[in-house]
């Protein structure tokens, strides 16, 4: 896949909105202060693809990206920590929960959290729920140039060990959108799940 031919195709608030389910759609998921938007760029090399910012929770709408006619990428609105009404807080969620559970073409899904405070509850719900609905799961381990090579590796084990408890296709890589570290293994796993037969 040509990941850096990636383009903005359209931000949806429900499902309901969005185009036509069909084809391959991997969808990007975390914690509002997980830097979702910064993989995503990271990944199609396009610095202002996703749009990144210092002030958690900027993206509020489910927001997809066009690979090619049959596969899309799919950033979707932060959970947990942001400074937004209580209102719209639970208007985001909803939309997520209703994109997990009834979007046909959902394919795989990439969790992102700060490898310094990972497996949260809400990660670990969103991972079991993934699970039981027998949907494949990369958790990516985001800012992992914030620790060093050892704190990082142990991290990355730690997690490795813990994710078997979902009892699913939960695979951990460590993630660095500065660094370039584990882009290759994220393409490697879309790459993988956009080939699915379905």
């Amino acid at each position: 896949m040509k990941y850096q031919d990636a383009k903005f195709l359209t931000s949806a608030p429900d499902i309901q909105s969005l185009p036509t389910d069909e084809g391959f759609e991997v969808a990007f998921a975390g914690r509002s202060n997980a830097g979702k938007s910064s993989a995503l760029n990271c990944l199609t090399e396009q610095k202002g693809l996703a749009r990144t910012s210092k002030t958690p929770g900027r993206t509020q709408l489910i927001n997809l990206f066009e690979l090619d006619e049959q596969r899309k990428l799919v950033d979707l609105p932060g959970y947990g920590f942001a400074k937004v009404p209580l209102a719209v807080k639970q208007k985001w969620q909803r939309s997520l929960g209703e994109y997990l559970q009834k979007r046909e073409s959902l394919v795989g899904l990439v969790v992102l959290m700060d490898i310094r405070h990972p497996m949260k509850d809400l990660d670990q719900d969103l991972i079991y729920w993934a699970v039981d609905s027998e949907l494949p799961v990369l958790v990516l381990l985001t800012k992992a140039d914030k620790l060093k090579q050892g704190a990082r590796n142990s991290t990355l084990k730690e997690i490795r060990e813990a994710s078997l408890a979902f009892c699913g296709d939960v695979t951990v890589e460590a993630f660095s959108s500065l660094k370039g570290l584990g882009v290759k293994q994220l393409k490697r796993k879309l790459d993988e799940w956009y080939q699915i037969e379905r």
